[in-house]
């Protein structure tokens, strides 16, 4: 008994009028949406520039994880109503989910199969198994746990503790956006960094690993609380009572499509033989705004796009913007930093101005607004990757090649290549790449005459070199593509007449032999320092600026010396131009985009708690999740489906389909009638007793008809009898 009493005190347990357990819930969720959302603002470059996938199929599984986690809800609360109950719900998936997170952060290892140490995985099969594996398990469990933490932390409160529980839910939604914001700006300086136990690679292991260690926190936070929580047992799942009363609904209009069955005012109707009037009233209220949800998964196809193309199209821009240096997959976080600011401005001038202009702002009107104001942002996005599409590099297509020239010979050059004409001097290279659509003849003098070998879709640096009296060219293969990540791909030409050696930071070029050009090394941006040594010890500092995604090669002439000064005789020739359009330009379609959540998101889920059921709010956000998850498929049906060449164009394609839908929405919405779900609960709860007498009244009289029909039939049995042992006798 004592022990009984212990336990309802420590459940009790209050800190400032709060249920103790809550701040457990609260740290839980904290934790568990860091690890999400931490997690998917690297996935997108992970499968690019780990898994080595273009970036169709890239965006394409990116949207098909989103979906699924959207999806997975559905489930969770069947599970946890019906079944397990929210805690063990919460438990049990969030084990699943910490596996997943950890199955991530091990696929993203590339020393596992990297057997040659070339920094390269030998075995990509088993690494995209892995971040598949991963992927589902975080799928299921945060969409498993999702419809079930705050519902938890609300059943925390007493009755008569209404104000709390709503500061709670503040403190929840809070928790969630702080998780997000602080996820977003850390996870992409962990991918940054450099890590690996052979090769340096960027660490998309710890990108994945501090989501893992945080849900782990999450997980055991959550359970240390076991003992303070108040644990409802399930009650059954009402969206499963909501489809079985659809179900039966259907199946009896069908049973009944003759026209000798008199028609009714709804089709829901047809469930009355079943289901209480009240029941089939509330499935009425939650079709109609069901109905209205069918164009919104158009706008989540649009917004989710900020984790994919936006932040694909943020890895050509410019980042450097001064005092810090912006990754790609940080400009998430202008989406939740608005979010704090544009709401209490939406929520304390806007609508408040709107009212006083004696504008009829109805709900459904600003989701119209938020959807148009997506699409501009989408708008914008087209008109930022035009300008990012003037400074991208042409490249040859697979039927052509392209080729530069650089002199190495001291002395100017007339050179013709195919029916391309011009002068090169000493250590200098054309301006652009010429561009050939089949072999062509060069001539590098009276009796210099040459075909190069080239194949089809590359690009080559030609260099002319004399030795001896004889001049001749040399080809050596050139990037077909931007450097990855923001990186500066950085290659010496040697025309030293001994080998050099050249290193930045702990990136080492090897020895460079006479007249022969290195590797591309990958090089961060910003000031860089290259040390140059010769054979004897002699040293060479020399230092360049870079941007991002640029590629040059320095030519070292044969006039080179070692010395105070002895940078200024380095050439620079630039192969691939740096990113120029600043990151900076994103921010409109952010705000655009953020601005139409903020009308669109928050107003949606105002409007259907209003229009909901008072037991039906569940079936309703169930719905919601569901636009979200549809969205996203959208997302990757046109990803695969659509061959627009240009991204632009596939902007431009989003945004139109968006203003369509929005405006068969406007549409729809101008037909909406807005009703009161608690007064018409109220009526039916006023004739239920009615009903339920009426429906008693029925089997009473159908109960009298079965035992009428009884004893006329035992009568008509008896005289059967009675005759029967007549005719015996007889």
């Amino acid at each position: 008994m004592a022990d009984t009493d212990e336990k309802k005190k420590s459940k009790g347990a209050t800190v400032c009028g709060y249920p103790i357990s809550i701040f457990f819930i609260v740290v839980n969720e904290f934790c568990e949406r860091f690890s999400y959302y931490g997690m998917r603002a690297v996935l997108v470059l992970y499968f690019k520039y780990f898994l080595r996938w273009d970036d169709d199929f890239a965006t394409s599984i990116y949207h098909t994880f989103v979906a699924l986690c959207y999806l997975t809800p559905i489930l969770g609360a069947i599970v946890a109503d019906s079944w397990l109950g929210k805690f063990k719900t919460i438990v049990y998936l969030s084990i699943v989910y910490t596996l997943g997170q950890v199955v991530m952060a091990i696929s993203a290892i590339h020393d596992i199969t990297d057997a040659n140490k070339d920094g390269t995985p030998d075995n990509m099969t088993f690494h995209v198994a892995l971040s598949m594996v991963g992927l589902i398990l975080i799928a299921l469990g945060t969409g498993g746990i999702k419809p079930c933490v705050a519902a938890f932390g609300g059943d925390q409160f007493e009755d008569h503790q209404e104000k709390q529980r709503s500061t709670f839910f503040s403190i929840f939604y809070l928790s969630i956006n702080a998780g997000s914001l602080l996820s977003t700006v850390i996870t992409p300086i962990l991918r940054a960094q450099e890590c690996g136990i052979h090769t340096q690679q960027k660490c998309y292991p710890l990108a994945f690993g501090v989501p893992a260690a945080l849900m782990v926190v999450a997980l055991i936070v959550f359970i240390v609380g076991s003992g303070m929580y108040n644990k409802t047992a399930p009650q059954g799942n009402i969206m499963v009572k909501v489809c079985k009363c659809i179900g039966f609904a259907i199946k009896n209009r069908f049973r009944h499509r003759g026209s000798e069955y008199p028609k009714r005012d709804h089709w829901m109707d047809w469930a009355d033989e079943k289901y209480n009037k009240l029941l089939i009233a509330q499935v009425k209220m939650v079709l109609k705004v069901l109905f209205l949800y069918i164009p919104l998964p158009m706008f989540w196809a649009l917004f989710d796009q900020q984790g994919s193309r936006w932040t694909l199209q943020a890895t050509t821009m410019d980042g450097d913007f001064g005092i810090l240096i912006i990754q790609p997959d940080q400009m998430q976080t202008v989406n939740p930093i608005l979010i704090l600011i544009l709401v209490p401005i939406m929520d304390s001038v806007i609508y408040p101005l709107i009212s006083k202009c004696k504008l009829n702002f109805t709900p459904l009107k600003r989701m119209t607004v938020g959807m148009f104001l997506a699409a501009l942002a989408f708008i914008a996005a087209a008109l930022v990757q035009l300008q990012i599409d003037q400074t991208l590099p042409k490249f040859p297509p697979s039927t052509m090649s392209q080729a530069k020239f650089i002199n190495m010979v001291d002395q100017p050059l007339d050179i013709t290549a195919g029916t391309n004409k011009f002068t090169l001097q000493p250590f200098t290279s054309n301006n652009d790449y010429l561009t050939f659509t089949d072999s062509f003849n060069l001539n590098l003098g009276p009796n210099d005459s040459y075909v190069p070998n080239v194949e089809d879709g590359t690009r080559y640096t030609v260099v002319i070199l004399q030795t001896e009296d004889v001049i001749l060219p040399r080809m050596f293969k050139d990037l077909k593509a931007k450097p990855e990540q923001g990186a500066n791909a950085i290659r010496f030409l040697n025309g030293f007449p001994s080998n050099l050696s050249v290193t930045v930071g702990n990136l080492d070029y090897g020895s460079i032999t006479n007249n022969n050009m290195s590797d591309y090394v990958a090089v961060p941006n910003g000031h860089v320092e290259f040390l140059i040594k010769g054979n004897g010890g002699d040293q060479c500092v020399y230092s360049q600026e870079l941007g991002f995604g640029s590629s040059y090669t320095l030519i070292i002439p044969s006039t080179f010396t070692f010395g105070s000064d002895c940078g200024q005789s380095i050439r620079q020739v630039m192969d691939i131009q740096s990113n120029t359009i600043h990151m900076a330009w994103q921010i409109p379609q952010y705000f655009l985009m953020t601005a139409g959540e903020v009308v669109f998101s928050v107003t949606g889920l105002e409007f259907s708690y209003s229009q909901a059921p008072s037991n039906m709010k569940s079936v309703l956000q169930a719905g919601w999740l569901l636009t979200v998850a549809v969205g996203n498929i959208i997302v990757l049906i046109v990803a695969e489906a659509a061959t627009l060449p240009d991204q632009w164009a596939e902007y431009i394609l989003f945004a139109s389909l968006l203003v369509l839908v929005c405006i068969v929405f406007a549409v729809m919405a101008y037909f909406y009638s807005y009703i009161d779900p608690a007064k018409i609960e109220a009526q039916f709860a006023e004739q239920e007793p009615e009903d339920k007498e009426r429906r008693k009244s029925l089997e009473m009289a159908k109960k009298d008809s079965v035992e009428h029909c009884d004893d006329e039939r035992r009568s008509s049995d008896s005289s059967s009898d009675k005759e029967k042992l007549a005719q015996t006798r007889i």
